[in-house]
């Protein structure tokens, strides 16, 4: 019989660290966790074989004819544990204490998959014709931006576009009792930026108020980048943001989550304000530029007066629907280097990853997309009557403040749309020390799992 918590700490027990070359055999591991068990219920299992970390592409197919076609997708790979001295218990030794299961990737991703895995068995078990054609497509690279799955849904694009639409739970909702559909994601498009002075660090008495600063120079265009209201302040950064439709500023107001919720959540003394904008309709409806990073100059212990030759910043835009993210990089860019001033140069000095934002509208909307299929009609019916029956309440239908890239390449590729089924939380600490899954929302998540699923085959 399928135990859903002893799978789960199987399957977490396995450091599939997808960045570090030294967890290859937690990546095999979990990649044969994952395979073994799609086997288990007779999925036709492929490895596809790419430059760093393989796809797995399963599929189950019934003889019923003109049935349903759903595509899964989830990711087998997980963050860095670090740091390490912060976790109560080893990160890949998962505990169960109180009603979660502790360790890396208990949420992200690994927890969902045995929730769906778990559905499917029972369902499986019982109909091993189960009236519905599955393809699981499940990556080892998510964490890491994905860089295989490009040329991977170039060569297989046209098979994947024969499922209907595509279900995932690698999203949030906001706590145990109320299940969010997340139905946007903010893109992304990150760089470094490096300012140079000097051709070598200076001394600051022999040189000091002769020459530009670099780090000086960099932090007042760093600053010169937010006005007085909390706005990006590049030209033409928000005109292509779409409206935000009435229904969905009605949906974040039912969130359990309030302002002072979140800002003391995050331990801080206020929350940053953007004119026109609450905190949380910010991250939801709004684009950002962040600094994540900056440096320059001595960095070791005690003094060393110098004046830098080199310093830097590493940049990040969370971009939202209809913002591209060349075009976005392009503005910031071109802000940056117009407020240069004279005696430093500036330049981008690495180009990092990218992704463009995705949007859903779910059915029976003002701005429900006339032409929008019937199946996926049918998929969003199932999915927010499945989460009444089990929750005993619908879910909210919300936009997402992070970022999934790959959503919006498996719609460019395919043409197909994502329901994205949030079963993890904030509490879960992903990507951070202490990482959990509410087994109480496993336990709910299978349910629903299975309702949904059935109602789509019609039994």
């Amino acid at each position: 019989m399928f135990d859903p918590i002893e799978a789960l700490k199987e399957y977490v027990s396995h450091s599939s660290v997808s960045t570090d070359s030294n967890h290859k055999k937690g990546m095999q591991g979990a990649r044969a966790f994952v395979t073994k068990h799609l086997q288990h219920l007779n999925f036709e299992v492929e490895i596809i074989e790419t430059p760093l970390h393989p796809i797995i592409l399963a599929t189950h197919k019934t003889t019923k004819e003109n049935a349903p076609h759903v595509l899964i997708y989830d990711h087998y790979d997980v963050q860095p544990a670090d740091p390490l001295d912060l976790w109560a218990s080893e990160p890949f030794k998962p505990e169960v204490r109180g009603d979660r299961l502790f360790g890396r990737g208990a949420a992200d991703n690994k927890g969902p998959f045995v929730a769906q895995l778990a559905a499917l068995t029972e369902l499986l078990e019982k109909d091993k014709d189960f009236p519905l054609n599955i393809t699981f497509l499940v990556e080892g690279e998510e964490e890491i931006g994905s860089p295989s799955f490009g040329d991977f849904l170039e060569k297989y694009k046209d098979r994947l576009s024969d499922a209907d639409f595509i279900i995932l739970s690698d999203t949030a909702s906001p706590d145990t009792e109320q299940v969010a559909i997340t139905t946007a994601l903010r893109g992304i498009v990150a760089f470094e930026i490096e300012v140079t002075g000097p051709n070598m660090d200076l001394h600051s008495g022999a040189y000091g108020g002769a020459v530009y600063n670099p780090i000086q120079a960099l932090t007042e265009i760093c600053a010169s980048l937010h006005d007085k209201d909390g706005r990006v302040n590049v030209p033409d950064f928000y005109d292509d943001v779409l409206e935000v439709f009435p229904w969905e500023k009605e949906e974040l107001d039912k969130l359990p989550t309030t302002n002072d919720d979140l800002k003391d959540f995050l331990g801080v003394p206020a929350l940053y304000k953007q004119k026109g904008f609450t905190p949380l309709q910010a991250i939801r409806f709004l684009p950002t530029l962040e600094l994540n990073g900056i440096g320059g100059g001595y960095q070791g212990e005690g003094t060393k007066t110098v004046i830098p030759s080199k310093a830097f910043a590493k940049i990040t835009c969370r971009l939202v629907p209809n913002q591209e993210p060349d075009k976005i990089k392009k503005l910031v860019m071109d802000a940056i280097k117009e407020r240069c001033p004279k005696g430093v140069t500036v330049r981008e000095s690495h180009k990092e990853h990218s992704g463009t934002p995705y949007l859903v509208v779910p059915p029976h909307r003002p701005n429900t997309p006339k032409d929008q299929p019937k199946i996926l009609e049918k998929a969003f019916d199932a999915i927010d009557e499945s989460v009444k029956a089990v929750f005993g309440k619908k879910p909210l239908y919300i936009r997402e403040g992070g970022s999934v890239p790959i959503i919006h390449k498996l719609k460019w590729a395919t043409g197909l749309d994502s329901i994205m089924l949030g079963l993890y939380t904030p509490s879960d600490n992903l990507h951070a020390p202490n990482e959990s899954f509410h087994l109480d929302m496993m336990k709910k998540g299978i349910e629903v799992y299975k309702k949904f699923l059935c109602s789509l085959a019609g039994v």
